[in-house]
């Protein structure tokens, strides 16, 4: 199971960081919270609230600081399996921003993770989605946990109402069903974003999340998310603000702003059809959740009435795969093979598809002996698409020259497209001499790299196909490269005028790349062309000849 922080953040079946702060409010939040709260209904109804182990761990990061006092996370994701407890914790999570000691009053090294902490002046906590019934049952939970009578509402001056509750003499926590309009310039101290997979562009959920950001970082207050996975493809902000973690984890983003993101996920060998599989995928996604009933859960999800798309969603908290998707990343996942590691000297193959900006550019390796697939380099413009984000030339020439310094590069075949000058040029004089194959090795005009994929439209789908039933019968392995899986996830099934399957964007100017994912077909592709080659069979002839394996020089 990819469970640890260090495994590539799209593989990853927990996302929580690692062990604890060093310097955290958690400590005392948590306290705060079980010497004030009532669990109001479960196994444990009526006794004092007790946070499971996944619980105490975010809150120990949510409420992590730095050396400094400034906070490490700035916003959080909640995303789990429906039944985790989304809801029930998100309530708490307000009335502790509401009343708790949720703000750094002094460092203190005596204290539980040398932090004290004090209630904030004027809180004003929402809880926010685009529609009145999504906050239901979140607010459903604060009044069952601070009901009238109770010791938080006696000892904090709290007049509890079905919509708002009131702190005297100047705080609120409300439900707001808003529009991104009348939601402009609201200063909250606290937001709870609900059900964040429903906020789409049909009931303008991005714009109502923007604003909200906008108001909060007026004053450098933060935002929780709660969420399931998502429909993929349906412009969720539940599915960019995943995204927009994975970019951060991999480096790709400006600023000292972090997210916080809490999900688990059903590992993808799992078998919803095998009930020993599945229970124990079940297991590890509700690890913790003693309220959840997990025959239940089963039984509804082997129901004739569930779709087996949206039980992966709502109880393996795994987004299903696209409609048009040409892969699912769960199939993909399963090839990962890190400690596959190509070696010096070793025999490959590779691909180069390049964009001057904008675009992502890759350039992906294959090894001809073993068929491993790896990433040799990749360029990502900003995810905000702001500016022409032009990629450096010598960076990619950087990796081709490193790739031929390292390895025997049998075939090396380059899009054409924005890179003529390196594809038809200056590569072809440095290393057209070393190569095993030629990319176009006949015709009007031969290349020995340049391989112009808008005339080989029909040899690229049929390479789309190949690979695509080499992936789901497991043939091949890879490196594991988060870039890599989320560029074969955003691919499509596009097919051409020859009846192949290739793939494509979700659209022209989708955010999203695939680049990476053209690269490893294309050097899968150069790859099978090398083992069919007679250059090839004729290395082959002279090594057995000479009684050895074969190290091409």
């Amino acid at each position: 199971m990819s469970s640890s922080a260090s495994a590539s953040p799209s593989d990853r079946l927990v996302t929580l960081p690692e062990g604890v702060p060093a310097l955290t409010l958690g400590w005392q939040v948590a306290q705060w919270a079980m010497t004030y709260l009532v669990q109001p209904n479960g196994p444990n109804a009526g006794q004092p609230w007790r946070p499971i182990d996944s619980q105490l761990k975010f809150w120990l990061w949510w409420y992590a600081v730095d050396d400094s006092g400034r906070w490490l996370f700035h916003r959080a994701v909640r995303r789990l399996s429906k039944g985790s407890g989304k809801s029930p914790f998100a309530g708490v999570q307000g009335l502790t921003e509401l009343c708790g000691p949720v703000r750094l009053k002094d460092f203190d090294a005596s204290a539980p993770g040398g932090c004290v902490g004090r209630p904030v002046d004027m809180p004003w906590v929402q809880v926010v989605a685009t529609a009145e019934d999504q906050t239901a049952n979140t607010m459903r939970m604060v009044r069952a946990l601070a009901p009238k009578g109770s010791r938080i509402v006696q000892e904090y001056g709290l007049d509890p109402g079905k919509e708002k509750f009131f702190k005297a003499p100047e705080g609120t926590l409300e439900q707001k069903a808003s529009s991104y309009t009348s939601a402009e310039g609201a200063e909250a101290t606290f937001v709870v974003a609900d059900e964040t997979e429903h906020w789409k562009p049909g009931n303008h959920g991005p714009e109502l999340y923007a604003t909200l950001a906008d108001n909060l970082a007026k004053s450098g207050a933060r935002m929780l998310e709660t969420c399931n996975a998502w429909v993929p493809g349906a412009e969720s902000v539940a599915e960019s603000s995943f995204d927009a973690w994975v970019a951060q984890e991999e480096g790709r983003t400006r600023g000292r702003s972090r997210i916080l993101y809490d999900a688990r996920i059903i590992p993808p060998e799992t078998d919803f059809a095998d009930p020993v599989s599945l229970r124990e995928g079940l297991e590890f996604v509700y690890e913790g959740c003693y309220w959840a009933d997990l025959d239940a859960i089963m039984e509804r999800i082997w129901d004739p009435s569930s779709s087996p798309s949206d039980s992966l969603r709502k109880y393996g908290n795994r987004p299903s795969v696209a409609d048009d998707a040409w892969m699912d990343p769960a199939k993909w996942e399963l090839l990962a093979d890190p400690e596959q590691a190509p070696e010096e000297g070793d025999v490959i193959a590779m691909f180069f598809d390049g964009s001057k900006s904008r675009d992502a550019t890759g350039l992906v390796g294959c090894n001809v002996f073993t068929g491993h697939v790896f990433v040799l380099g990749c360029y990502e413009p900003d995810p905000s698409h702001e500016g022409d984000d032009e990629v450096p030339p010598e960076m990619v020439d950087g990796w081709v020259a490193a790739a031929f310094e390292k390895y025997r590069v049998a075939a090396f075949f380059a899009d054409v497209k924005e890179w003529e000058s390196f594809t038809k040029v200056s590569w072809p004089e440095a290393y057209g001499d070393r190569l095993l194959i030629s990319a176009v090795p006949g015709g009007k005009e031969p290349q020995p790299i340049a391989w112009d994929m808008r005339s080989h439209s029909y040899d690229f789908g049929l390479a789309c196909e190949l690979t695509e039933r080499e992936i789901l019968d497991g043939q091949f392995t890879h490196d594991g490269d988060s870039r890599l899986y989320r560029h074969v996830a955003n691919a499509r099934r596009r097919p051409n005028r020859w009846g192949a399957v290739s793939i494509g964007k979700e659209s022209a100017s989708s955010p999203n790349k695939i680049d990476l994912a053209v690269c490893m077909i294309g050097a899968r592709m150069a790859r099978r062309l090398v083992l069919a080659s007679k250059e090839w069979q004729r290395e082959m002839r002279k090594a057995r000849g000479q009684g050895r394996v074969v190290v091409l020089r």
